[in-house]
């Protein structure tokens, strides 16, 4: 029989592992919950030590509420790590509704065994994530599974906003002439952290482009009311997969130009070696939006104004087709169709 563990003492944050106890919800838990999770994401509402927060609302607003699971593997890849994707992949989904985030909530299934020292580094860059994108974890919940029942830790996160009058932004709103605009690069994220799962080297160090998104969001809202039309961010499925989206819930089509899509050249080497096409490939920081012809120049303008989008380009146009095909102009002259992704490229990549 095993020796019964003593929840006294502070928890051996170095050599420690998760065993069972932690999520047993006696002392042992609290414990974990007050060094670990309260110490990193500390704030007003978590201090007040309820199951659930209570929350300010700025009058005269719509409520986003968006929701994510996050079970990326390995958990700690270049430019990121599974604690700050799961605060930015939660904050992006709820800004590319045309919202202001507000409040997170997170809940962690972890895996016995799991090494405190590892789920230490993920909530602190998870806290850090939220720090600096002004969106506080105000509520959450642990549990524990047993080894070999998990894979050492998920993430849950679920994210409040709000939208602001006069905004109306959604995949059923891109309507024929709109111009597509794209804010940087693609393929980044998803093959960051293939390289780094599959141990693969290359000259240049590839990095996820990971990143919170809302505040470029809220500079092209600003830059012309109501020219908007879609948001969103191209994550499992990439580029290719969302734009198939976006025109289905509309009911257009799209004409892309292949020559103004950005691929950086070792993302884009990576891929010809993988055999993987980056318009598949996942993205957790750039973000694609229709807009009204005529509010395009200054809504380029201002995402190249901004860190997140000074990489922004025009890739292409809405167009009338009852098909709602994507095609690409190629940069040999012809046409090719652009199709939804068939199957899974790359599991478990965000």
């Amino acid at each position: 029989m095993n020796a019964r563990k003593d929840y006294t003492r502070p928890l051996d944050i170095r050599n420690g592992r998760v065993d069972m106890g932690h999520g047993a919800g006696g002392r042992a838990a609290a414990q974990l919950i007050e060094e670990l999770f309260v110490k990193a994401f500390d704030n007003p509402f978590l201090q007040q030590g309820n199951d659930g927060a209570t929350l300010e609302i700025p009058a005269g607003h719509r409520l986003v509420m968006a929701t994510d699971a996050h079970v990326v593997s390995p958990l700690f890849f270049p430019g990121g790590d599974l604690g700050a994707l799961s605060v930015h992949g939660t904050i992006n989904d709820v800004a590319m509704c045309g919202a202001r985030p507000l409040y997170l909530t997170a809940s962690f299934i972890l895996e016995e065994g799991f090494p405190l020292a590892d789920l230490k580094r993920i909530v602190e860059s998870m806290a850090a994530a939220s720090r600096e994108a002004g969106v506080p974890v105000v509520t959450g919940d642990t549990k524990v599974v047993e080894k070999g029942k998990g894979d050492g830790v998920f993430i849950s996160t679920t994210g409040l906003g709000v939208v602001p009058p006069g905004v109306n932004v959604g995949g059923a709103n891109a309507r024929p002439g709109d111009v597509l605009l794209l804010s940087g690069t693609i393929g980044d994220h998803g093959v960051a952290v293939l390289s780094q799962r599959e141990s693969l080297e290359f000259e240049t160090t590839i990095a996820s482009d990971s990143a919170a998104l809302h505040t470029l969001v809220a500079a092209m809202l600003d830059a012309a009311p109501g020219g908007v039309r879609v948001l969103r961010d191209p994550t499992r499925g990439g580029l290719a997969t969302t734009l198939n989206e976006i025109a289905r819930q509309s009911r257009v089509g799209m004409l892309l130009d292949e020559a103004a899509i950005p691929v950086l050249p070792q993302v884009d080497a990576a891929c010809e070696l993988l055999g993987l096409d980056p318009l598949y490939v996942a993205n957790e920081g750039k973000l694609v939006a229709a807009c009204a012809p005529e509010a395009a120049e200054a809504v380029l303008a201002a995402m190249r104004a901004h860190p997140r989008g000074a990489d922004a380009v025009r890739i292409g146009s809405v167009t009338d087709d009852p098909h709602h095909f994507v095609q690409m102009a190629t940069r040999f002259g012809g046409r090719r169709v652009v199709d939804w992704l068939s199957g899974e490229q790359l599991p478990r990549i965000c």
